[in-house]
């Protein structure tokens, strides 16, 4: 299913925008330096690129190297095209440069192009072992030999033109790509279900956060652990996917995953998410929606007008309805692909295909769920990965939070099923952890006990709900108050909730009568400079504490959560009301 998603992508945007996506048998490569050649094969200039990465290069499609000695056709490093390198190792730089000299004079040497004759005549007269002191060579200094890609230009007759370019050099890739199919064996393919050239490796994948920087592998079979009786050492035979196929999935997986439109990180799992007939205002909507996007370019107007136009999206998904946006298709099929890094492999955390209207209806559904109170300067709304970076433990080897928790996550966001545990329990862990109640925590325990516990949204609100008597709510709130009466008290200063939190909100029968003696001895601190403070304040405390007749001896996890949130929305408006009384 993933597969087939991905290789009709590639068909589709190979239709739509052919300059997006390299075709088969091509793919895109940077490319640090341009090797430039005068008609007679003497390499006469080193051309670096201004780019930190180097030029975005459509080349031919690469082979995948591990520890062997395998060329590339007209884009490789520099121990295949000078063979030299920053690694000290001569003789194997000499191997590489005879294999880059067998493939391209094999290639080339028939061919009718002065690009293709210069090419033969620098791997027939280049001499390796005085690749260093040549002029040219020195001239584009230790970077050269650093690793990165280079490719061939020519200059005949005062006309430049890389050998990517040239046609005919082109046709004869193509004819020598065609050839190796046809040397393939033939199986039915398992994505498009014709029969045909079968691949042996697949393309390796480059982007994902935390894999391999060349790239790692989707489909897989390095180990006798994963081959099939009968199919030892046969690799990709075992799951027999054609040539075409293989090549069409990778080429769309690295475009969205080379495109910041279209994928974002969360936790250690990279997220990719593309539509069907190819819609970026699909895309770029869901970024919109998922903040990331950067917003230090727009001007404050510019924000508020798409705060507002998100707002009012949000708003008729969640009643029911599809909103008439220019440029967006809400009943075009919409894909969601997990994946994070596993060894020399990928691993899919999920994979979705739903209409995009259905998946924008589940994300309004977590954003409704997590709204709660905030200060004005805390962003709207609370994006996945900000809810997921509140639970790291930045004191941690490994902060990120682990690939199952963000999966689970993910899923529920997106297809609007059950909240994984773990993301309840961590969010109350880190209360403990903290000794407070963040936005965050606030936001993620509301959104768990609307979903998975059944609660209802009359009982479990946005902001203070002073007509709920449950008790643990109350109590969160009564430790709100309690902690703020010590503040006025003292000055500014309480420890209440470093010393009382954790206890207070799993054994209240042990801490809540300690917390009431204190609270008697700082409401008579504060009745001798300001004897009304200390009235409202002791009437607020017995408004609170009417619905609690006995303190329970221990509380639940929901009900842990009902004193986080009740802590919560007492503090917050302890906030709003100081701030509408300055």
């Amino acid at each position: 299913m993933i597969l087939s998603a991905l290789a009709s992508y590639y068909e589709q945007i190979l239709s739509d925008h052919p300059d997006r996506i390299p075709a088969p048998g091509w793919c895109s490569r940077q490319v640090k330096f341009i090797l430039e050649l005068s008609q007679d094969g003497e390499l006469f200039n080193v051309i670096p690129s201004q780019e930190k990465r180097g030029w975005e290069k459509t080349v031919p499609s690469q082979v995948k190297r591990s520890s062997g000695i395998v060329a590339n056709f007209l884009c490789d490093t520099s121990s295949y095209f000078l063979g030299v390198d920053a690694k000290g190792k001569p003789e194997r730089s000499m191997k590489c440069f005879e294999a880059a000299r067998a493939l391209h004079t094999s290639l080339l040497s028939s061919v009718d192009s002065d690009c293709a004759r210069a090419i033969v005549a620098f791997f027939d007269t280049w001499d390796p072992s005085s690749a260093l002191e040549h002029p040219a060579v020195m001239k584009a200094g230790d970077e050269l030999l650093a690793g990165g890609n280079l490719a061939f230009a020519c200059n005949c007759n005062g006309d430049y033109l890389e050998a990517v370019d040239d046609p005919a050099i082109r046709k004869a890739w193509v004819d020598k790509a065609r050839e190796a199919q046809d040397d393939s064996f033939d199986m039915t393919c398992l994505v498009t279900g014709a029969r045909g050239p079968v691949a042996r490796l697949h393309p390796a994948i480059k982007g994902v956060y935390g894999a391999q920087s060349m790239g790692a592998s989707l489909v897989g079979f390095n180990a006798p652990a994963f081959e099939s009786y009968g199919h030892e050492g046969e690799q990709g035979r075992n799951a027999p996917v054609s040539v075409d196929a293989a090549e069409a999935y990778g080429a769309a997986l690295n475009y969205l995953l080379s495109d910041e439109k279209h994928h974002f990180r969360l936790g250690d799992t990279t997220i990719v998410f593309w539509s069907e007939t190819c819609d970026d205002g699909n895309c770029d909507l869901m970024n919109e929606l998922m903040g990331n996007v950067s917003l230090e370019n727009r001007s404050s107007a510019k924000r508020d007008d798409v705060e507002k136009a998100l707002a009012g999206v949000l708003s008729a998904l969640l009643h029911g309805k599809l909103p008439e946006i220019d440029g967006i298709d809400f009943g075009s099929t919409f894909y969601v692909l997990g994946i994070a890094p596993n060894a020399a492999r990928l691993a899919v955390r999920f994979f979705m295909r739903d209409e995009f209207g259905s998946v924008l209806r589940n994300v309004a559904r977590y954003y409704d769920e997590t709204n709660v109170i905030h200060a004005p300067f805390e962003p709207e709304r609370l994006t996945p990965f900000i809810a997921l970076k509140s639970l790291e433990n930045g004191n941690s080897k490994t902060p990120v939070v682990s690939s199952q928790l963000s999966a689970s996550f993910m899923r529920a966001v997106f297809e609007g099923g059950r909240y994984p545990d773990a993301l309840y329990s961590n969010a109350l862990l880190r209360m403990r952890a903290t000794h407070k109640v963040g936005r965050s925590a606030a936001a993620l325990i509301k959104a768990y006990l609307l979903r998975n516990a059944h609660y209802d949204k009359k009982e479990i609100t946005v902001e203070l709900n002073r007509e709920r008597n449950e008790v643990a709510y109350a109590l969160g709130r009564a430790f709100s108050l309690y902690e703020r009466i010590q503040s006025i008290a003292n000055g500014g200063n309480s420890n209440i909730a470093v010393r009382y939190i954790n206890s207070a909100c799993t054994t209240p029968a042990v801490v809540f009568p300690v917390l009431a003696r204190l609270s008697e001895a700082h409401l008579a601190k504060i009745a001798k400079d300001k004897p009304g403070l200390a009235v409202v304040l002791r009437k607020d405390l017995c408004r609170i504490m009417d619905s609690v007749e006995t303190y329970p001896v221990r509380m639940g996890l929901r009900e842990q959560g009902d004193f986080s949130l009740g802590y919560y929305h007492q503090s917050q408006e302890h906030f709003a009301s100081a701030g509408a009384n300055r």
